[in-house]
């Protein structure tokens, strides 16, 4: 059976700050798409057989523990108006260190049909029309969160309640792969 999954970044910590602020433009434009969602930074999404689970976490799991853990600071507002998306950006120190990350783990997993995230980013509502974007951006005008990211998740999409949940995590091991040395026989 076919499901769909989701590899993101994801903090415990930020869960509950984002949840208030997703339900404060709740309060003020009613149900929106992404509204009930945890915090976290989409790195990609697909959908396999179930058989190739095993397979996409140990593909996972190799490719985390060559990553070290590193600072994130979430700290301004802004939206993608084409997709009525109103998010959480972070700093430009902190792009530097996810985007690496995010390709690496795109070309890790090249093989399935993947829905990627280019740029770093804490979605608050997606597909919101350009009148409640308006009020998004007015409610909210700055931010300064902060957390470890120290592993990636991988989540599941369970189609009854149109969520993600965590599956698994993989942390990061400060193992960085070795550079292939060509030898040299004589």
């Amino acid at each position: 059976m076919e499901k769909t999954y989701s590899v993101v970044f994801y903090s415990k910590a930020l869960v509950e700050p984002v949840k208030k602020l997703k339900d404060f433009l709740k309060s003020k434009i009613n149900w929106y798409n992404s509204c009930n969602s945890e915090a976290h930074i989409t790195i990609c999404e697909f959908t396999i057989d179930e058989s190739e689970f095993d397979l996409i976490k140990q593909k996972l799991s190799k490719i985390s523990d060559t990553f070290t853990p590193f600072q994130v600071s979430l700290n301004h507002f802004d939206s993608f108006p084409n997709a009525g998306a109103f998010f959480i950006g972070v700093n430009e120190d902190s792009k530097n260190n996810l985007v690496p990350i995010m390709k690496k783990i795109h070309e890790t997993l090249k093989s399935l049909k993947l829905k990627k995230s280019d740029e770093p980013h804490m979605s608050i509502g997606r597909r919101l029309t350009p009148e409640n974007l308006k009020i998004a951006s007015e409610l909210f005008t700055a931010i300064d969160l902060q957390f470890e990211c120290n592993e990636i998740v991988l989540r599941e999409f369970d189609p009854k309640v149109k969520q993600f949940f965590v599956m698994d995590t993989f942390p990061f091991g400060s193992n960085p792969e070795p550079e292939f040395v060509q030898g040299s026989l004589f």
